[in-house]
């Protein structure tokens, strides 16, 4: 059977060259980069080289590169150590409403503790949340705004320079940049943040390590208790594949204008296509790789494990809550009824895809929605002459 994955917002494969670069530091230089011999210090060495290639991609000094195990932890510690850095003051964080949940959760918890408050904005219905809304949510103790680069269900670009220009270096600024790495330009200093997270495994790199980008005397806390890794702010044993790894995606990041077209083609074969589908989010103000649709009278799980019987691999939005029974928050922000959201298919494009994997795509689309509908319409009609 023929398989095409088209869902790289969830995870990517890693590149072969990633892995080469990997695989000696599994075997050979096996070191504890906080050990003093040589074995130790050669593993110290290719930390350090390695967040020499990083600082260097985002535009930052070394010092101001820490490694974790992804951007969850990254955005956890975001969150919580600036709350944690700020409580002479009961602390004001500003965040959007469709912020991946690990963000979103956070906040939650520091609410429920009783350490911060947070304004949740909501976005337009394409997902943008716009800088006069962040400029009117400021209040005379807001210390932190949390407002993701590219959002990873719906693929809508927010306006980070624009909010940092707002804040104007007064307010301390992170953005996830998750999904926006591979496409978008991440010169921290342009961007105007004074954190910036991001993961591996999404630029074709290994799984389990990231990292937070920390502007120099911004005022954060560690959470995490033990070792003196990392200056001293991020506890635990240094993942030296990953970190290697991590460095290497970077170092091979290479914006692809192929996938862009193949979006298009594929957003425009949909919804001509397709009766009764829509886009979500915005068209222009988008990553060149998502493509979101929303299809009436269907059941979006089915249809991506139909999809997925023909060798298709898709998700209806985050993979981190692929398995709840909850609608999309982020569909449900910008106006989608519950059966609207629970009808949605998140396509995302890699570097490998094809014009034929797209073509072949659509046309099983097209098959397993027309089935649901008829399945669906079936059932209905079973109610009604029950009722």
């Amino acid at each position: 059977m023929k398989r095409i994955y088209l869902d790289h917002a969830a995870t990517t494969p890693v590149d072969k060259r990633v892995l080469k670069a990997m695989l000696p530091y599994f075997t050979r230089k096996y070191g504890n980069p906080m050990s003093l011999h040589s074995f130790g210090q050669e593993a110290q060495k290719a930390v350090e080289e390695a967040r020499i290639k990083v600082a260097d991609f985002f535009n930052c000094s070394p010092g101001e590169i820490f490694f974790t195990s992804g951007a969850t932890e990254s955005n956890n510690w975001v969150i919580k150590g600036v709350v944690r850095a700020h409580q002479s003051k009961k602390p004001h964080i500003i965040t959007s409403a469709i912020e991946h949940h690990c963000i979103l959760e956070a906040c939650e918890s520091v609410e429920k503790d009783g350490l911060a408050e947070v304004t949740y904005l909501k976005p337009d219905p394409r997902g943008i949340i716009f800088s006069e809304s962040v400029r009117k949510a400021i209040k005379n103790n807001t210390v932190l705004v949390s407002v993701m680069y590219v959002n990873n269900e719906i693929g809508t670009r927010e306006p980070i320079e624009e909010i940092g220009e707002v804040l104007e270096g007064r307010i301390l600024f992170h953005t996830d940049a998750t999904q926006a790495v591979s496409h978008f330009n991440c010169d921290v200093k342009k961007l105007g943040v004074d954190f910036l997270s991001m993961s591996g495994h999404k630029i074709y790199g290994p799984k389990g390590v990231g990292i937070l980008y920390i502007k120099k005397g911004s005022l954060i806390f560690r959470i995490q208790e033990g070792g003196a890794q990392e200056g001293e702010m991020r506890a635990g044993t240094h993942n030296v594949p990953g970190i290697v790894g991590l460095a290497k995606a970077v170092e091979l990041i290479k914006k692809d204008k192929k996938i862009l077209q193949l979006r298009n083609y594929l957003i425009s074969r949909v919804l001509k296509e397709v009766p009764l589908s829509r886009l979500n989010g915005s068209l222009d103000k988008r990553s060149p790789n998502n493509a979101n649709f929303t299809f009436n009278n269907i059941e979006g799980e089915s249809l991506v494990m139909l999809l997925d019987g023909e060798g298709i691999a898709s998700s209806t939005g985050s993979a981190c809550s692929s398995r709840s029974l909850e609608p999309s928050h982020v569909l449900s922000a910008i106006g989608l009824r519950p059966e609207e959201a629970h009808g949605s298919l998140r396509l995302t494009l890699g570097k490998d895809t094809t014009k034929k994997d797209i073509d072949f795509t659509v046309e099983k689309i097209k098959k397993a929605v027309a089935k649901l509908r008829e399945i669906s319409g079936n059932v209905l009609e079973e109610y009604e002459q029950l009722h």
